[in-house]
C-alpha cells in the first residue's frame, strides 16, 4: 500500500501542474503574451490596502500575477468568478486556496505567485479583506480589456 502512495505521489509531480490546453472549459487564450503583474499588499490604519486600485489586465488571456503582501496579517484575495471554474492554472509560494475557492489568502509577509486565465472582457470587483477585519475590505476594480493584437 505504501508503495502504492509513493508511486502515486511521484507521478503526480512529475507530471506538473495542469496548462490552460488541459482544461476543455477554458478553450485556447485570446492572446500567447504571458504579462506578468504585480499586485502588492500593504496595512493603512489597520486594514489592507491593495495595489493597484484599478487591476488591468487582458481579457481571457493567462496572466501571473505576482502577489507580494508587506502586511503583517494574512490577507484574503477575492475576485467574483477569477479563481473558480478552472480559472486558476497554477498557485505557489505563501498562497492559501480559501475553502470556497473564491479566492487565495496571503501569508502574512508572504509572497507567491498565481497563474491564471482571466475572464471575458468587462469590469469586475476584487477585494482584499484581512482576516482579522472581516468588516473592513478593500475594494478594486478588475479591468479586463480585449487583448491588443
Amino acid at each position: 500500500m505504501q508503495k502504492i502512495l509513493i508511486a502515486a505521489a511521484l507521478a503526480s509531480l512529475l507530471a506538473g501542474p495542469a496548462d490552460a490546453e488541459d482544461n476543455p472549459q477554458l478553450g485556447k487564450p485570446a492572446s500567447a503574451v504571458m504579462p506578468p503583474v504585480e499586485l502588492t499588499i500593504t496595512l493603512q490604519d489597520d486594514k489592507p490596502v491593495c495595489a493597484p486600485a484599478d487591476l488591468r489586465l487582458p481579457a481571457n488571456t493567462d496572466v501571473v500575477l505576482k502577489v507580494v503582501s508587506e502586511a503583517n496579517v494574512p490577507v484574503t484575495l477575492t475576485a467574483p468568478g477569477q479563481f473558480e471554474q478552472g480559472h486558476l492554472l497554477h498557485a505557489d509560494g505563501d498562497l492559501v486556496h480559501v475553502m470556497s475557492e473564491k479566492g487565495y489568502t496571503v501569508k502574512a509577509n508572504g509572497r507567491g505567485t498565481l497563474k491564471l486565465r482571466t475572464l471575458d472582457a468587462g469590469e469586475h470587483s476584487y477585494a482584499c479583506t484581512a482576516n482579522n477585519k472581516r468588516n473592513a475590505p478593500f475594494v478594486g476594480k478588475l479591468v479586463l480589456s480585449p487583448p491588443a493584437g
